[in-house]
Formats: structure tokens, sequence, C-alpha cells
């Protein structure tokens, strides 16, 4: 008789479960939706009871495919960088504060001033920011001290379903590494952080490791969800960095690209790797004492996703149509376009830009347009823009460490032709993988299996995933490409004074 293992992955706008049998199959999915409160411009907050609905009712729809006795244990990947406070009796005190919350900038400022941003920056491995936990927990102290003199715990997303289901207030290490306030060398709680932050040392939860046990589900979190009682309950990590585990990112020198709303290229390392710029950033690994250096790029996806909605029109309403997907026609008409798209150069700036630029303030723009620019140079230009940005993110890592090869996931990873693009930019050939938007609760599913005893490592991951195709650079491509790099970054260099000053309109 089969036996599975559930993962939950618990995104922004959703949480999806998916179930796998122990041999790699996935077996089932279920999603359930739900909102973000969006308000005074830069502010975001989500329901953490609302978690717990798609959480419990996805577990539920689960359980019609199989039999509850077979689930052999539960982990999670979850949204990083938030914030939610609890109490003593695990009741959540204010609706969570997620990671695309910027509030907190006054806190920030407060740690650049106390710590010293470079030094901070070796400390946690990232920079001082809004987006992340303990500067969302110092905003609420100065804005709603009650709150704060009531939290017990600080927890993290993935965190308070684990605290719901089996009592315990604890965050493993790679969740911990996105709330700035961990010693990413120490794996402990910064007490020069805490200490400059004014944040009370025993509201931050206990360190444990991603593949650690934390309980089993409890009488009244088995009635909700319908779990079996007792089911081992492993905390998984934070969504990109079980994303690695999903991609085959797991021994020093791999490197996976995800092409999502939000794109990153992260690698796999022994020790972090510490931009002389600060342009990328440092997470814990899910797999124990390694580290994942990512950079992350606002609108990559979301570029794509963009032009569709915007200048695609006719695609869309023709694949509608057809009943296929509006991609497969914006990728036939930009494979019309040759190389380089006729000297036309996007910036893929729609919602500022985290890394590399780290500039809020930045723009999109289309640079290089011309009476003889057709349709399919505009669009083969947004995918050779994203392709360009991430390409100055992974050149920060081939600094330190050869690359050789890169897995891609991720619903953009889906067209050859954009797969193409990023193998003749970034020049090592791109590898796609049998599941492509699996990766956060595969790495979850894993962690559990590994936490049980089930597997005996995170390398069971090449059972579970099988490369399907391999693009390798075409150096006539490689030419083209790399006389337009320079030019794609001296186009952001040259607009950041005018993005400042839109900025003020």
């Amino acid at each position: 008789m089969k036996k599975y293992l559930l993962a939950h992955d618990l995104g922004t706008s959703g949480n999806k479960a998916t179930l796998y049998s122990t041999d790699g199959k996935l077996v089932s999915s279920k999603v359930y939706a739900y909102d973000t409160h969006f308000f005074n411009t830069n502010w975001a907050e989500q329901d953490p009871d609302m978690w717990w609905r798609a959480v419990a009712h996805t577990t539920k729809a689960i359980l019609e495919d199989v039999d509850r006795k077979d689930i052999l244990a539960v982990s999670f990947s979850g949204q990083m960088q938030g914030c939610v406070c609890v109490d003593r009796e695990g009741i959540h005190l204010r609706p969570a504060i997620i990671w695309a919350d910027q509030r907190a900038q006054i806190e920030t400022q407060e740690l650049i001033k106390e710590v010293g941003i470079q030094k901070f920056y070796k400390i946690t491995g990232h920079r001082p920011s809004p987006a992340y936990s303990i500067e969302k927990l110092m905003w609420i102290k100065n804005n709603e001290f009650d709150v704060y003199q009531k939290t017990y715990k600080m927890l993290l997303c993935k965190d308070y379903m684990v605290l719901k289901l089996t009592g315990k207030y604890v965050t493993d290490y790679s969740d911990a590494s996105g709330t700035n306030a961990l010693d990413l060398n120490t794996r402990q709680w910064s007490e020069e952080i805490v200490k400059a932050a004014k944040i009370d040392r025993d509201k931050l939860p206990m360190l444990i490791p991603s593949t650690q046990i934390v309980g089993g589900v409890t009488r009244e979190a088995a009635r909700e969800t319908g779990l079996a009682e007792g089911t081992p309950i492993v905390i998984g990590g934070g969504d990109g960095a079980c994303a690695a585990v999903g991609a085959a990112s797991i021994n020093a020198g791999d490197a996976y690209g995800c092409i999502g709303s939000s794109s990153w290229i992260a690698l796999t390392v022994d020790k972090p790797i510490y931009d002389d710029q600060m342009r990328t950033f440092n997470f814990a690994h899910i797999v124990p004492d390694l580290i994942m250096p990512c950079g992350t790029m606002q609108t990559g996806g979301a570029s794509y996703s963009w032009l569709k909605n915007q200048l695609a029109l006719y695609e869309v309403s023709e694949a509608k149509r057809l009943g296929i997907s509006p991609y497969t026609l914006i990728n036939d008409l930009a494979k019309q376009s040759p190389v380089g798209a006729n000297g036309l150069i996007y910036l893929p700036y729609l919602l500022g830009e985290r890394s590399p630029r780290w500039n809020v303030n930045a723009k999109g723009a289309f640079i290089g347009l011309k009476m003889e620019s057709q349709r399919e140079d505009i669009f083969r230009s947004v995918l050779e823009g994203v392709a360009f940005n991430m390409n100055t993110i992974l050149n920060c890592f081939k600094k330190h460490t050869a690359i050789k090869e890169m897995i891609v996931i991720g619903g953009g990873a889906k067209g050859e032709l954009w797969r193409q693009i990023m193998a003749d930019i970034y020049g090592v050939p791109i590898l796609k993988p049998n599941f492509l938007e699996e990766a956060t609760s595969m790495g979850a599913a894993i962690a559990a299996g590994v936490g049980i005893g089930v597997f005996e490592n995170f390398k069971v991951i090449n059972q579970f995933l099988k490369m399907e195709d391999k693009i390798y650079p075409i150096p006539e491509n490689q030419e083209i490409y790399t006389r337009m790099y320079p030019i794609f970054e001296q186009c952001y260099t040259s607009l950041v004074d005018v993005y400042d000053q839109l900025a003020t309109l």
C-alpha cells in the first residue's frame, strides 16, 4: 500500500496542498485562494485565520482521495519575511504584516544608524529593509505598543500553521534568515541586531532545522483538518529555500532560476556570498549547513503578464478561440523578431526594483523604438530585458563561483524561446525539469520525508525530478547579446535621475 507526504505551499495569493507518494509521484493537489489587504500606499496585510482555513480546506479535499492513515507526515513551504504576533494562547493579535509591506522605513533607518549597513549585511546576509520581519515588529512596538506588550512570539506564515497543528512556537533557519534578525554565520538570533532593534529577545521563536518533527497533530487540529491525530508535523522552510530543493539545487555549486511573477536566480554554496555592492543576499538553505545566495527582481514573469494584458489583446482573443495559451501565440510572434529585437531594449522595472538595483523609484521603459519597430520586436525585447536583468544578478555570483548550467522553473520556463534567450545571455546550458511549478511543495515534502526517516537525505529529489530538455547557448546569438548587455546596463544608469524626478510627480 502506498504511503504519502502532504506539503502545503502558503503563497501570497493562496495555499496549494500537494500530495506526493514516497516513490516520487505527484498524486493530487488542491488550491484555496485568499486575498491581501493593500492600503496606505505601501501597506499589505493578511488574516492568519484565512491561512488556517485554506490549510484545513485543502487538507480535507486531499483526504477525499486517500486514507488519512496513509499520510506519513505534513510539512510546509511558506511566504517569507512576514510578521505574525501571537499571544501565549496562540491567538494572533492583529493581521499579519506580509513581505510586500513597506511601512517600516523609519525603523529600517534606525537599524542602519545603530549597526551600519555593511556590518548588518555581513551579519544577516541581507540589507536592512522594511520588507523584513524585525523591522515590522519594531514598527508594531513603535506604533501599537499594546499589541507588542501582549505578543508572546513573533512567527512567520508557515510557523503559525505549525502552531495551529501542534501548539508549538518554532521557526526554521531558512525562514529565520528572512527576518533580518538571524546571524547567518552562527545560525542564532543576533544579539547585536536584537539589541539595536530594541526588541525583547524572548519574543523570537526557537530555531530548529527544516527537517525537525515539531510534534503531532493535536486532537482539535485533527478535527478541523481531517488528519489523523498524532500525524507528524515537520516544519519545512521558507518558499525560496524549499524551491531550491524542488529545483535539485542541493549541492554546493548548483544553480537554479525561477521565472514567476517575481523572478530570481539562486545558488547553493557552503558559505555566504557577499557582493561588494550588496546587490544580492543570502538565505539559510533547508539542506543542513548550506547557504542559498539569491537575487530577486520584482517583475520578471510579471513583465510577461503585463505584455499579454496590455499589448497582446489580439493574441489573448485568438488563443481563447483556439483553446490554447495566449503565451504560445506571443512566443510565436516574438520568434519572428531577430536576436536583439532590432535594437529595442526593455527595462523591466514595473514595480521599482529589488536585486540588483535596490531602487524603489525605478520604472519600466522601451528604449530604441523607431518607425520600423514591429510588435514582434516589442514582444521579444520583453523576454530579453528580463534575461538581461537576471544576468546582472548572475554576474554578481560568477565573481565568486563557476556556474556550469542552470535549471529553470516557474511558468515562464515553459517557453522554449525564453529558455534559449536565457542560455544565450547567461552563457550556460538551461535545463527544464518535468515539474515547473511544484518546486516549493516538492522541497517541503522532501523535508518531511527526510525528517521522519523515509528518505536518507535530500538527494532523493532525483527520484522526483527528471530533466526533459537542455538548451545550449548559440555562439552567434551570444556575440550579439554580449554587445547589447553593456547598453542595457547604461540605459538603467542613465535614467536613475529621471526616475527620482518622476517619483516626485
